[in-house]
Formats: C-alpha cells, structure tokens, sequence
C-alpha cells in the first residue's frame, strides 16, 4: 500500500504567506567530543514545521534521531546552526533561559509516562503551571484530564491508573501551559494495542480539533502512517521529507504483522523517492 503522496517535500519551502514557523531549524550540526574523538552526529539538518502540522521524524539507530529530539525540546544544544522556535533563536540561550522555553513553549510526552509515584491526576498537571508561576492552576489542570476523557480521574495515583490512563495524564500535563508544540518520544510504546490506540485517537483529535503542532519521534512505521508527514534521517542528515497521502485514522484498521510494515516502509522510503533523495 502506498501511503507517501507524490514527490519529495522541499526543506523550508513555503510562501510567503504562510504563518511563521514553529520549528525553523537551519543548518544544525551536532559534534561529541570525546576526547581527542570527535562525533559528528548531525550533519546539516534543515526543517521547517508550520502550526498546526502533525508529524513523525523516524531513523534507524545512530541516524542522529534521538539527539535531534534533544534540540528540538531544548535539552540540548547544537554545535552550530541556528533553531528558532515560534520565532525565538533558542540554539545559544543560556541553561536558565532554555529551560523556561521548555516550560512554556513545549509539552512533552515520554514512552515512560515519567509520572510522580505519590501524585494524583490533577496536582500532576498542576506542576507545569507552578512552575511557570501561572494562576487558575487547579481550573486549568482539571480542563486539560477532561480534554484527554480523565475528567472523572482527578483524585487517582498512578498506582490506580491503566497504562493507558496514565500517558493520558502526561499528555493533559502536556498541553496544560498551551505550548507552541508537542513533542512526544515514542508515545505508545510502552502500551498494549488498544491503549495505543485510544492515546493515538487523542493525539489526532487534539491535532485535527484543536490545531496543536505535534511531533512524534519514532521508529514505528505504523505509528508514523497514522501522521500526516514523515521526516527520514539518515547518518545525520535528511533523506526523505514526505506528506503522507492518506493518514490512518486510529482504530478504524487493524495493525498489520511487523514484516509488512517493514516491507512498506523500505519499498515506499528508502526505494520510492528520487535518486537525488538518497545519495
């Protein structure tokens, strides 16, 4: 089944019409330095994601996905380049000043929920906006479990939680400070099918409903089908920026065996674009 539309997308090809970027990333590099070794993992990555845009960055191991991630969410900074974040160069602020970026500009979301054992839902939601200082904290937290279908699960510990319930409590905590995106890091991979169903349904009514910028990293394609753009890294760079032609919508079709989706994924990524894209 074909499910990348015709053509490549072109890096930060857009008009000049369109809104400002919430991710503009120019020229990113990204250099370890371990000893007198030197890793180069990123190697020139350019991308562009508009509002309101839903997509997945995919790679295999050491194609420099997971320290992309790291940038993106301003845990880490690059060697040179430049990423402006809803308009804001973040690629040379300083820790304090990343870290109130982090607060207010990105909501995270962890395959391991990262929850607070004693914790109930709403004070786990609450955190984002003490930390931020903000006001109405407890009527904005119990806004946001009643946004992901938790409105009855308020006064819950994790302990009382399905696997299911409780990424849905991160994604509440998520979305509680209104951040310019969403930034999830394998977001179903630690639930059973249905779980991961129901959390991939809530991702795409908040993205289709509410038009937040989402970006899952992930090395699923059948996670990915379910997006609307697929960005493809290899050995540090881009090789293949592609709109999906017809995202899945979750739970309408059953997930297929693992080696036809890698059988899709190599015919339809690696094989299907053009020779340019690759080399």
């Amino acid at each position: 089944m074909k499910w990348f539309g015709n053509g490549s997308r072109k890096n930060g090809a857009h008009k000049e019409d369109t809104p400002r970027a919430v991710i503009d990333i120019r020229d990113i590099t990204k250099t370890y330095v371990m000893g007198e070794i030197q890793l180069q993992v990123l190697r020139g990555i350019n991308l562009k994601v508009m509002p309101g845009e839903f997509l997945s960055i995919m790679g295999p191991s050491g194609s420099g996905k997971s320290t992309l991630m790291n940038i993106l969410g301003a845990l880490d900074q690059p060697t040179s380049g430049q990423y402006f974040l809803d308009g804001l160069d973040v690629s040379k602020l300083p820790e304090q000043e990343l870290a109130r970026v982090r607060n207010k500009k990105i909501g995270f979301v962890f395959q391991s929920f990262n929850l607070l054992k004693r914790t109930d839902a709403l004070r786990q939601v609450e955190l984002p906006l003490v930390y931020a200082g903000a006001s109405n904290r407890t009527k904005r937290a119990k806004a946001a479990l009643e946004s992901v279908g938790l409105g009855q699960r308020l006064d819950h510990l994790p302990s009382e939680l399905s696997g299911g319930q409780q990424q849905r409590v991160a994604i509440a905590r998520a979305l509680v400070n209104e951040p310019a995106m969403i930034l999830a890091d394998e977001p179903t991979g630690n639930l059973d099918s249905r779980s991961g169903t129901e959390v991939m349904k809530i991702f795409q009514q908040l993205n289709r409903e509410k038009g937040i910028t989402t970006i899952f990293v992930t090395h699923d394609p059948w996670i990915a089908r379910h997006t609307n753009r697929v960005v493809m890294l290899r050995d540090g760079l881009v090789i293949a920026d592609r709109e999906v032609a017809n995202p899945l919508v979750a739970g309408e079709i059953e997930r297929p065996s693992e080696a036809e989706e890698l059988e899709s994924v190599f015919k339809e990524a690696y094989y299907g674009g053009s020779e340019s894209e690759y080399n």
